[in-house]
């Protein structure tokens, strides 16, 4: 209780300040929470874990050993990353959830829950339990060979146990409570699975497939505060009609704009999205649960390249041109890519850069603050 106040104390007293440098600002926040124990990699964070929940947004390897062809553990995926060595992320960097991280005052990432290095007092500052082509719609997630996200909790329950073990069951509660969990899901349920899924399609209408997806959303909330988390975010759908992929898959490669239809069916989903969470926020008081909006900055920056520092926001830095339309992901085969991926929104046809994930990150900290 004594920490929650302190940070909504500073919380309003640093808020203006927050707004215009926001990782800075949390660094800031972070070193006046210092915990008392001795694990240095989460000292001084206002979180004592992370906690990472979905698709291959947030993957950071729990892929690399399975049986499935959405892997990001070969060149040229972590060409920029630490060492210059893939990881299973799905980037030509860092990862939005390795930002927030270091916007925080981790001194590591937490690590990969299926790798190696998920052990002991590792576990201490959370983990990553997401899955490339992992969607609100199980069955997709089945058929790609996914850890569902019924699977994902099912570890979660798991970590619980595992860390319990190291601090005992009070401290390990304490750090599921007050640890942030981020959720990020739905791209692959739209653009790997409903617009390329003939059967779907006629199951479903789009404001019905919506409708289904986020009714998914509503339970895995309600079964991850029903194991203790309190402190969750969970991203919106990015401008999916902007991707690549799409502008491959519907002609728009050569042309001008984005595929306004998809736009359009993505804003409907995350209307439902805000709605929904803000009656999961009535229903259960103890939550605190905010949607961080990253369809406007992605969309933005896209409209307006140049003013983000971008030269090509329509190809992926690995996989212009005709390799697109065979598949999404970076060819293993061949390591050629964009001479600088800094240039580029994105890394590959449905995975930003390191450096739109950058302006992704900015951006869900601001937004973070309510869940301070």
């Amino acid at each position: 209780m004594a920490t929650a106040f302190m940070c909504f104390f500073f919380f309003v007293c640093t808020i203006t300040i927050s707004l215009a440098t926001p990782a800075v600002s949390w660094k800031k926040a972070a070193a006046q929470h210092q915990r008392s124990d001795d694990d240095d990699t989460a000292a001084g964070t206002i979180f004592p874990a992370i906690f990472t929940f979905g698709d291959s947004a947030l993957d950071v390897g729990n892929n690399n050993n399975r049986f499935t062809m959405f892997k990001a553990n070969y060149l040229p995926y972590g060409r920029d990353f630490i060492n210059h060595k893939p990881t299973g992320r799905f980037c030509n960097g860092k990862l939005v959830s390795d930002i927030t991280a270091e916007s925080l005052g981790f001194q590591s990432y937490p690590p990969a829950y299926l790798s190696p290095e998920a052990s002991g007092r590792k576990l201490l500052i959370g983990a990553g339990f997401a899955s490339a082509a992992a969607g609100y719609d199980e069955e997709a997630s089945i058929s790609n060979r996914a850890i569902t996200l019924g699977q994902q909790l099912a570890n979660y329950k798991e970590y619980q146990g595992k860390v319990a073990m190291v601090v005992g069951d009070e401290e390990a509660a304490a750090i599921v409570a007050d640890g942030l969990h981020i959720l990020s899901c739905g791209t692959g349920d739209y653009l790997q699975n409903y617009y390329i899924n003939a059967t779907v399609r006629r199951r479903f209408t789009p404001y019905e497939y919506s409708s289904f997806l986020v009714a998914s959303f509503s339970k895995f909330i309600k079964d991850l505060h029903g194991l203790g988390a309190r402190k969750i975010g969970v991203t919106s759908l990015p401008p999916l009609g902007c991707f690549p992929a799409a502008l491959t898959q519907f002609g728009y490669q050569q042309k001008k704009g984005c595929v306004r239809t998809i736009n359009n069916e993505v804003l409907v989903f995350n209307r439902k999205l805000n709605s929904t969470a803000a009656t999961l926020q009535k229903q259960l008081p103890s939550l605190k649960l905010v949607v961080f909006d990253i369809f406007k900055p992605l969309h933005d920056a896209i409209m307006s390249p140049s003013t983000h520092g971008f030269d090509e926001v329509r190809k992926g830095c690995c996989s212009t041109g005709a390799v697109e339309t065979a598949s999404v992901l970076c060819n293993p085969k061949s390591h050629q890519t964009c001479s600088n991926a800094t240039k580029y929104m994105f890394w590959d046809s449905v995975h930003p850069s390191e450096a739109a994930n950058q302006i992704l990150a900015d951006a869900m900290i601001v937004q973070g603050y309510a869940l301070i």
